[in-house]
């Protein structure tokens, strides 16, 4: 079993910065790969950054350049640096955890079968 379990949302002005934390309880023998998540009112729930098992990163392109995911040592937590954040960035983050084979992006969320409850992001203009 995962749990996982998301902080550090909260509400800042565009321009501004967060850093999003998740919590890794995995009693697991397989390694897992991980990726944030977001919900944004009246769109689909958009891949933001992932890293795999080899620590490879990969991010939307809405947030290229801006956002920075990593792990903590032991891999037990999740973070998320969002920068220069904007309106759009606006929305529910959420992390998860997947165990298939890895195979092209992992910014889909059918390969992740373990979600945190989210924390909540807002960007103000």
């Amino acid at each position: 079993q995962v749990r996982l379990v998301e902080s550090g949302g909260g509400s800042v002005p565009a321009g501004g910065s967060l850093r999003l934390s998740c919590e890794v309880s995995a009693h697991v023998d397989e390694s897992y790969y991980m990726a944030w998540f977001r919900d944004s009112p009246g769109q689909e729930r958009l891949g933001v950054a992932s890293i795999s098992r080899d620590g490879r990163t990969t991010y939307a392109s809405s947030v290229k350049g801006r956002f920075t995911i990593s792990q903590g040592n032991g891999k037990h937590t999740l973070f998320l640096v969002m920068d220069v954040l904007n309106p759009e960035d606006t929305g529910v983050y959420y992390c998860a955890a997947g165990f298939a084979y890895e195979f092209g992006s992992l910014l889909v969320q059918s390969k992740y079968k373990y979600w945190g409850q989210g924390t909540q992001v807002t960007v103000s203009s």
